[in-house]
Protein backbone atom coordinates (compact mmCIF):
# COMPACT_ATOMS: atom_id res chain seq x y z
CA UNK A 1 0.00 0.00 0.00
CA UNK A 2 1.40 3.34 -1.01
CA UNK A 3 1.74 6.27 1.36
CA UNK A 4 1.11 9.87 0.36
CA UNK A 5 2.40 12.72 2.51
CA UNK A 6 0.36 15.95 2.84
CA UNK A 7 1.96 19.24 2.05
CA UNK A 8 2.05 22.05 4.59
CA UNK A 9 -0.62 23.97 2.64
CA UNK A 10 -2.93 20.97 2.76
CA UNK A 11 -2.38 20.56 6.51
CA UNK A 12 -3.20 24.25 7.09
CA UNK A 13 -6.35 23.95 4.99
CA UNK A 14 -7.53 20.93 7.04
CA UNK A 15 -6.89 22.69 10.36
CA UNK A 16 -8.77 25.76 9.19
CA UNK A 17 -11.69 23.58 8.10
CA UNK A 18 -11.83 21.91 11.53
CA UNK A 19 -11.82 25.21 13.45
CA UNK A 20 -14.21 26.92 11.05
CA UNK A 21 -11.75 29.72 10.35
CA UNK A 22 -11.19 31.06 6.88
CA UNK A 23 -7.89 32.29 5.55
CA UNK A 24 -7.19 35.92 6.14
CA UNK A 25 -7.40 36.69 2.44
CA UNK A 26 -10.82 35.08 2.20
CA UNK A 27 -11.98 36.93 5.32
CA UNK A 28 -10.94 40.25 3.84
CA UNK A 29 -12.60 39.45 0.56
CA UNK A 30 -15.85 38.38 2.24
CA UNK A 31 -15.92 41.63 4.26
CA UNK A 32 -15.89 43.67 1.09
CA UNK A 33 -19.21 44.47 -0.57
CA UNK A 34 -19.87 42.63 -3.84
CA UNK A 35 -18.70 44.29 -7.00
CA UNK A 36 -21.27 46.58 -8.52
CA UNK A 37 -22.96 47.27 -5.16
CA UNK A 38 -23.94 50.95 -4.75
CA UNK A 39 -23.06 52.46 -1.39
CA UNK A 40 -24.51 55.75 -0.16
CA UNK A 41 -21.98 58.57 0.17
CA UNK A 42 -22.98 62.11 1.04
CA UNK A 43 -20.58 64.58 -0.50
CA UNK A 44 -22.12 67.41 1.53
CA UNK A 45 -21.34 65.67 4.82
CA UNK A 46 -18.78 67.59 6.85
CA UNK A 47 -17.87 64.59 9.02
CA UNK A 48 -15.25 63.58 6.50
CA UNK A 49 -13.36 66.87 6.66
CA UNK A 50 -13.58 67.85 10.35
CA UNK A 51 -10.62 66.07 11.82
CA UNK A 52 -7.99 66.94 14.38
CA UNK A 53 -7.66 69.75 16.86
CA UNK A 54 -7.82 73.47 16.17
CA UNK A 55 -5.05 74.91 18.37
CA UNK A 56 -5.55 78.51 17.25
CA UNK A 57 -9.23 78.38 18.22
CA UNK A 58 -8.15 77.25 21.67
CA UNK A 59 -5.79 80.23 21.81
CA UNK A 60 -8.67 82.52 20.82
CA UNK A 61 -10.86 81.08 23.59
CA UNK A 62 -8.12 81.57 26.17
CA UNK A 63 -7.61 85.17 25.07
CA UNK A 64 -11.34 85.79 25.19
CA UNK A 65 -11.76 84.41 28.70
CA UNK A 66 -8.74 86.35 29.94
CA UNK A 67 -9.92 89.66 28.47
CA UNK A 68 -13.65 89.38 29.13
CA UNK A 69 -13.27 88.66 32.86
CA UNK A 70 -12.18 92.19 33.91
CA UNK A 71 -14.78 93.73 31.58
CA UNK A 72 -17.62 91.71 33.10
CA UNK A 73 -16.24 92.29 36.59
CA UNK A 74 -16.39 96.04 36.02
CA UNK A 75 -19.93 95.78 34.66
CA UNK A 76 -21.29 93.65 37.50
CA UNK A 77 -19.21 95.35 40.20
CA UNK A 78 -18.58 91.88 41.54
CA UNK A 79 -15.59 89.55 41.34
CA UNK A 80 -16.16 86.60 39.06
CA UNK A 81 -14.32 83.60 37.70
CA UNK A 82 -14.36 82.20 34.16
CA UNK A 83 -13.35 78.72 33.07
CA UNK A 84 -13.04 77.59 29.45
CA UNK A 85 -14.40 74.29 28.24
CA UNK A 86 -12.95 72.20 25.44
CA UNK A 87 -13.65 72.90 21.79
CA UNK A 88 -16.37 70.48 20.71
CA UNK A 89 -17.17 69.49 17.13
CA UNK A 90 -20.72 68.15 16.99
CA UNK A 91 -23.97 68.20 15.05
CA UNK A 92 -26.07 71.33 15.40
CA UNK A 93 -29.00 69.24 16.63
CA UNK A 94 -26.79 67.84 19.43
CA UNK A 95 -25.76 71.36 20.42
CA UNK A 96 -29.40 72.45 20.71
CA UNK A 97 -30.28 69.39 22.81
CA UNK A 98 -27.61 70.38 25.32
CA UNK A 99 -28.98 73.93 25.60
CA UNK A 100 -31.32 74.93 28.41
CA UNK A 101 -34.77 76.05 27.20
CA UNK A 102 -35.91 78.79 27.33
CA UNK A 103 -32.69 80.75 27.11
CA UNK A 104 -31.16 83.74 25.35
CA UNK A 105 -29.94 83.03 21.80
CA UNK A 106 -28.03 85.92 20.20
CA UNK A 107 -27.42 85.66 16.46
CA UNK A 108 -24.34 87.54 15.22
CA UNK A 109 -22.80 87.97 11.77
CA UNK A 110 -19.16 87.01 11.13
CA UNK A 111 -17.85 89.40 8.50
CA UNK A 112 -15.85 88.88 6.32
CA UNK A 113 -16.82 85.19 6.71
CA UNK A 114 -20.21 84.00 5.56
CA UNK A 115 -23.00 82.88 7.82
CA UNK A 116 -23.88 83.63 11.43
CA UNK A 117 -22.78 82.44 14.85
CA UNK A 118 -24.55 82.07 18.19
CA UNK A 119 -23.78 83.50 21.62
CA UNK A 120 -26.04 81.68 24.07
CA UNK A 121 -26.48 83.10 27.58
CA UNK A 122 -28.39 80.81 29.90
CA UNK A 123 -31.00 82.32 32.28
CA UNK A 124 -28.93 81.52 35.36
CA UNK A 125 -26.15 83.78 34.14
CA UNK A 126 -28.51 86.61 33.16
CA UNK A 127 -30.31 86.67 36.50
CA UNK A 128 -26.99 86.39 38.34
CA UNK A 129 -25.88 89.63 36.67
CA UNK A 130 -29.22 91.29 37.36
CA UNK A 131 -29.07 90.21 40.99
CA UNK A 132 -25.51 91.56 41.31
CA UNK A 133 -26.42 94.88 39.68
CA UNK A 134 -29.25 95.40 42.16
CA UNK A 135 -27.18 94.50 45.20
CA UNK A 136 -28.15 90.85 45.66
CA UNK A 137 -25.87 87.98 46.59
CA UNK A 138 -27.49 85.25 44.50
CA UNK A 139 -29.31 83.42 47.28
CA UNK A 140 -32.73 83.56 45.64
CA UNK A 141 -32.67 82.13 42.10
CA UNK A 142 -35.23 83.59 39.70
CA UNK A 143 -37.52 81.60 37.44
CA UNK A 144 -38.21 82.48 33.83
CA UNK A 145 -40.48 79.64 32.73
CA UNK A 146 -43.63 80.85 31.00
CA UNK A 147 -42.64 84.49 30.41
CA UNK A 148 -40.51 86.71 28.22
CA UNK A 149 -37.61 88.82 29.43
CA UNK A 150 -38.71 92.21 30.74
CA UNK A 151 -37.47 95.50 29.33
CA UNK A 152 -34.92 95.90 32.12
CA UNK A 153 -33.69 92.35 31.65
CA UNK A 154 -33.36 92.94 27.89
CA UNK A 155 -31.18 96.01 28.49
CA UNK A 156 -28.91 94.04 30.82
CA UNK A 157 -28.69 91.24 28.24
CA UNK A 158 -27.76 93.69 25.48
CA UNK A 159 -25.02 95.19 27.65
CA UNK A 160 -23.60 91.73 28.36
CA UNK A 161 -23.72 90.79 24.67
CA UNK A 162 -21.94 94.02 23.71
CA UNK A 163 -19.10 93.18 26.10
CA UNK A 164 -18.90 89.59 24.85
CA UNK A 165 -18.76 90.59 21.19
CA UNK A 166 -16.24 93.36 21.77
CA UNK A 167 -13.83 91.09 23.61
CA UNK A 168 -14.36 88.19 21.20
CA UNK A 169 -13.45 90.46 18.30
CA UNK A 170 -10.27 91.46 20.13
CA UNK A 171 -9.39 87.80 20.71
CA UNK A 172 -9.32 87.19 16.95
CA UNK A 173 -7.00 90.11 16.23
CA UNK A 174 -3.60 88.98 14.97
CA UNK A 175 -5.03 85.60 13.88
CA UNK A 176 -7.84 86.45 11.49
CA UNK A 177 -9.62 89.78 12.12
CA UNK A 178 -13.37 89.32 12.43
CA UNK A 179 -16.19 91.80 12.82
CA UNK A 180 -18.94 90.14 14.85
CA UNK A 181 -22.09 92.24 14.72
CA UNK A 182 -25.27 91.66 16.71
CA UNK A 183 -28.32 90.82 14.58
CA UNK A 184 -31.17 89.63 16.79
CA UNK A 185 -32.16 87.67 19.90
CA UNK A 186 -34.47 84.69 20.33
CA UNK A 187 -35.68 82.57 23.23
CA UNK A 188 -36.66 79.38 21.39
CA UNK A 189 -34.19 77.24 19.38
CA UNK A 190 -36.64 76.63 16.52
CA UNK A 191 -36.32 80.29 15.56
CA UNK A 192 -32.53 80.14 15.37
CA UNK A 193 -31.56 78.69 12.01
CA UNK A 194 -27.84 79.35 11.66
CA UNK A 195 -27.33 75.79 10.37
CA UNK A 196 -29.26 72.66 9.43
CA UNK A 197 -29.81 70.02 12.10
CA UNK A 198 -27.25 67.68 10.52
CA UNK A 199 -24.58 70.33 9.94
CA UNK A 200 -21.39 70.29 11.99
CA UNK A 201 -20.74 73.15 14.41
CA UNK A 202 -17.82 74.12 16.62
CA UNK A 203 -18.86 75.07 20.14
CA UNK A 204 -17.21 76.15 23.38
CA UNK A 205 -18.71 76.61 26.86
CA UNK A 206 -17.46 79.42 29.11
CA UNK A 207 -18.57 78.84 32.71
CA UNK A 208 -18.91 82.03 34.78
CA UNK A 209 -19.15 82.09 38.59
CA UNK A 210 -20.67 85.20 40.18
CA UNK A 211 -20.77 84.79 43.93
CA UNK A 212 -22.87 81.72 44.65
CA UNK A 213 -24.39 81.64 41.15
CA UNK A 214 -22.94 79.73 38.22
CA UNK A 215 -23.97 80.39 34.62
CA UNK A 216 -22.50 79.87 31.18
CA UNK A 217 -21.98 81.47 27.80
CA UNK A 218 -21.90 79.10 24.86
CA UNK A 219 -20.35 80.12 21.55
CA UNK A 220 -21.50 78.13 18.53
CA UNK A 221 -19.99 78.59 15.06
CA UNK A 222 -21.03 76.47 12.06
CA UNK A 223 -18.01 74.69 10.64
CA UNK A 224 -18.98 75.86 7.15
CA UNK A 225 -18.31 79.45 8.33
CA UNK A 226 -14.71 78.81 9.38
CA UNK A 227 -13.93 76.16 6.77
CA UNK A 228 -12.21 78.75 4.49
CA UNK A 229 -9.72 79.52 7.31
CA UNK A 230 -9.32 75.97 8.64
CA UNK A 231 -5.57 76.05 7.94
CA UNK A 232 -5.23 79.10 10.18
CA UNK A 233 -7.17 77.47 13.03
CA UNK A 234 -5.20 74.22 12.74
CA UNK A 235 -1.87 76.01 12.81
CA UNK A 236 0.38 75.33 15.80
CA UNK A 237 1.85 78.82 15.66
CA UNK A 238 1.05 80.31 19.05
CA UNK A 239 2.25 83.78 18.12
CA UNK A 240 0.90 86.18 15.59
CA UNK A 241 -0.92 85.08 12.48
CA UNK A 242 1.02 83.86 9.45
CA UNK A 243 2.36 86.84 7.55
CA UNK A 244 2.88 88.96 10.66
CA UNK A 245 6.47 87.81 11.35
CA UNK A 246 8.28 91.13 11.68
CA UNK A 247 11.73 89.55 11.33
CA UNK A 248 10.72 87.86 8.07
CA UNK A 249 9.15 91.09 6.78
CA UNK A 250 12.31 93.05 7.62
CA UNK A 251 14.54 90.48 5.90
CA UNK A 252 12.32 90.42 2.81
CA UNK A 253 12.26 94.22 2.72
CA UNK A 254 16.08 94.35 2.82
CA UNK A 255 16.36 91.84 -0.01
CA UNK A 256 13.87 93.73 -2.17
CA UNK A 257 15.57 97.07 -1.55
CA UNK A 258 18.97 95.66 -2.60
CA UNK A 259 17.60 94.25 -5.87
CA UNK A 260 18.93 95.91 -9.03
CA UNK A 261 16.43 97.55 -11.39
CA UNK A 262 16.79 99.42 -14.67
CA UNK A 263 15.83 103.09 -14.54
CA UNK A 264 14.72 104.55 -17.87
CA UNK A 265 14.30 108.31 -18.39
CA UNK A 266 12.87 109.37 -21.76
CA UNK A 267 13.52 112.95 -22.83
CA UNK A 268 10.66 113.08 -25.31
CA UNK A 269 8.55 111.07 -27.75
CA UNK A 270 7.67 111.83 -31.36
CA UNK A 271 4.64 109.95 -32.65
CA UNK A 272 4.81 108.91 -36.32
CA UNK A 273 2.99 106.65 -38.70
CA UNK A 274 4.56 103.93 -40.84
CA UNK A 275 3.90 106.08 -43.90
CA UNK A 276 5.86 108.99 -42.39
CA UNK A 277 8.76 106.71 -41.48
CA UNK A 278 8.96 105.32 -45.01
CA UNK A 279 8.93 108.84 -46.44
CA UNK A 280 11.90 110.01 -44.35
CA UNK A 281 15.22 110.69 -46.07
CA UNK A 282 18.75 111.30 -44.91
CA UNK A 283 19.04 114.78 -43.45
CA UNK A 284 15.39 115.08 -42.30
CA UNK A 285 14.78 116.46 -38.84
CA UNK A 286 12.42 115.07 -36.16
CA UNK A 287 11.10 117.80 -33.92
CA UNK A 288 10.79 116.95 -30.24
CA UNK A 289 8.75 118.91 -27.73
CA UNK A 290 11.02 118.92 -24.68
CA UNK A 291 9.42 119.79 -21.36
CA UNK A 292 11.20 121.10 -18.30
CA UNK A 293 10.49 117.92 -16.32
CA UNK A 294 10.62 114.26 -17.36
CA UNK A 295 9.59 111.02 -15.69
CA UNK A 296 11.87 108.09 -14.93
CA UNK A 297 10.33 104.62 -15.18
CA UNK A 298 11.12 101.20 -13.75
CA UNK A 299 9.58 98.43 -15.84
CA UNK A 300 7.12 100.92 -17.28
CA UNK A 301 6.02 102.28 -13.88
CA UNK A 302 6.78 105.99 -13.25
CA UNK A 303 8.74 106.36 -10.02
CA UNK A 304 10.59 109.68 -10.27
CA UNK A 305 10.06 113.16 -11.65
CA UNK A 306 13.33 114.84 -12.64
CA UNK A 307 14.95 117.62 -14.57
CA UNK A 308 17.66 116.86 -17.13
CA UNK A 309 21.02 118.30 -18.08
CA UNK A 310 24.73 117.43 -18.10
CA UNK A 311 27.18 116.65 -15.31
CA UNK A 312 30.91 116.16 -15.85
CA UNK A 313 30.35 115.86 -19.58
CA UNK A 314 27.60 113.22 -19.25
CA UNK A 315 23.86 113.46 -19.66
CA UNK A 316 22.23 113.34 -16.23
CA UNK A 317 18.93 113.82 -14.42
CA UNK A 318 18.28 115.47 -11.08
CA UNK A 319 15.46 114.00 -8.95
CA UNK A 320 12.86 116.58 -8.06
CA UNK A 321 10.01 114.43 -6.73
CA UNK A 322 9.33 110.79 -5.86
CA UNK A 323 6.13 109.58 -7.50
CA UNK A 324 5.71 106.45 -5.34
CA UNK A 325 5.17 106.17 -1.56
CA UNK A 326 6.85 109.13 0.11
CA UNK A 327 7.76 107.01 3.14
CA UNK A 328 10.08 104.55 1.41
CA UNK A 329 13.15 104.52 3.63
CA UNK A 330 15.70 103.35 1.05
CA UNK A 331 15.57 106.68 -0.84
CA UNK A 332 17.92 108.83 1.21
CA UNK A 333 19.59 112.20 0.74
CA UNK A 334 22.62 110.57 -0.86
CA UNK A 335 20.41 109.30 -3.71
CA UNK A 336 19.09 112.75 -4.65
Amino acid sequence: MSQQNLSQDEVDALLQGMTGDLPSTETAESARPPKGTVREYNLASEDRIVRGRMPMLEVINERFSRNVMPALTEFAQRNLEISVGEVKVQKYSAFLRETMVPTNFNVVSMRPLRGSALFVCDPTLIFAFIDALFGGVGKFPARIEGREFSGTEQRVIMRIVEILLREYNKAWQGIYPLDLTYQRSEMQPQFVNIAAAGDVVVSTVFTIEIGESVGSVRVCIPYANVEPIRDVLRSNNQGEAPGADKRWISLLSDQIQSAEVQLVAELAKAPATVEQLLAMKVGDFIELDLGKMIQAHVDGVPVLEASYGTSNGHYAIRIERVLTNQQVSWIGDHNA
